[in-house]
């Protein structure tokens, strides 16, 4: 039965040594969580790369009444189960190596309509407040769900303008549903289930918001949605995190470029300077690049676009016109062409994403817009 399998599933994954990774080797190998619990112990030699030592907490019975409990708080609770190898989970989120093995939802959500992840600092300025605001003006005719953390700043921002926008969020959260944190998000959390939205968790209800879950919390985020948008960070911000899993899985990542003075558009200026962000030059050519149809102009917009070609330096120039001659060009060969250093050509890469004259993709790859 399938609820038999949610039970051993979750007493599964609270073994000690069993993580995501290890969790989805058993039940590949043994067809099912049950008989992951029942035969693993013994025959554990089945799979490479698993010892004696990481099966040997399975069969504690302490986790069979943990898993009971469980289940009974999430029926109580409203609280819908997934479980990855039942191919439960989100499609994308599916696809990641370290996908969840559990993942706790609350509210629903329609999975094909199409999910864009946006990010940012607790510290948000009235910079990123007014891109945020601008983005969903101009994106508000095209169908999408945001997904955030729930965190303040950027995340709270994220939640309330898709309510007001009347686009489903998905809030996403480092601790289980016996808490809620930040505790002043709560109303917040509440108005998101209100207005068709979800809140989903990889750990358990008792779980607390340790510390490290945040990161373990950021690679959701990252792995649900095509594209992540990272607003605002500082230098080694948890947002920085939640961009290095978006490139793992390949998935696009843009950064809110800055001033290299402000301390939180500093992670988004280093993003898009090692190549691991595309810089974001208009709203217009975000919500393209999106796939989104007929962004909504909007009268003096923070990021305008303009028709007159912008006056290039001679360095930017000859990088412009080899990348507008060979489309989608790495950077070794536009080096090569250029003869010039490629710790040189970033630089002006930059400058250029910056006047909205180049875009760049994963693998160090160029184009001319």
């Amino acid at each position: 039965m399938i609820s038999e399998e949610y039970f051993y599933a979750i007493a599964l994954r609270e073994c000690s040594q069993i993580g995501d990774i290890n969790f989805y080797k058993l039940v590949r190998t043994f067809g099912s969580a049950q008989e992951a619990w029942k035969r693993a112990k013994k025959e554990y030699r089945k799979i490479e790369g698993l010892g004696q030592k990481t099966v040997a907490d399975i069969g504690n019975k302490e986790h069979l009444t943990f898993a009971e409990k469980e289940l009974k708080y999430c029926e109580k609770n409203n609280i819908r189960i997934t479980i990855r190898h039942l191919n439960e989970l989100p499609a994308l989120l599916n696809e990641c190596a370290d996908a969840p093995a559990i993942l706790y939802q609350k509210g629903n959500y329609e999975n094909s309509t199409p999910k864009i992840s946006i990010v940012g600092t607790r510290n948000m300025t009235a910079y990123g407040r007014q891109f945020i605001e601008d983005f969903f003006e101009a994106a508000q005719s095209s169908r999408f769900i945001s997904v955030s953390g729930l965190a303040l700043g950027i995340d709270k921002e994220v939640h309330e303008k898709s309510i007001q926008y009347r686009k489903p969020t998905i809030a996403v959260l480092a601790h289980g549903f016996q808490f809620l944190y930040p505790a002043k998000n709560r109303k917040l959390s509440e108005r998101i289930l209100q207005e068709g939205g979800c809140l989903i968790t990889e750990f358990n209800s008792s779980r607390k918001p340790d510390r490290e879950n945040f990161i373990q919390r950021n690679r959701i985020v990252a792995g649900i949605s095509p594209s992540t948008i990272v607003v605002e960070t500082g230098f080694g911000g948890g947002s920085v995190s939640t961009a290095a899993f978006a490139n793992d899985y390949n998935r696009e990542v843009f950064a809110l470029p800055g001033k290299i003075t402000d301390p939180y558009s500093q992670g988004c200026n280093q993003l898009i300077f090692h190549n691991k962000a595309i810089a974001i030059s208009t709203i217009k050519d975000l919500v393209n690049m999106l796939g989104f149809n007929h962004p909504k102009e909007k009268t003096g917009e923070l990021f305008p676009y303009y028709e007159t070609s912008a006056q290039l330096t001679e360095n930017q120039h000859i990088i412009y016109k080899i990348i507008k001659e060979n489309p989608q060009i790495t950077l070794d060969d536009l080096s090569q062409e250029a003869a010039v250093s490629s710790y040189k050509i970033l630089p002006i890469i930059l400058e250029l994403e910056l006047l909205g004259k180049v875009k760049s993709f994963s693998g160090r790859q160029f184009m001319a817009i």
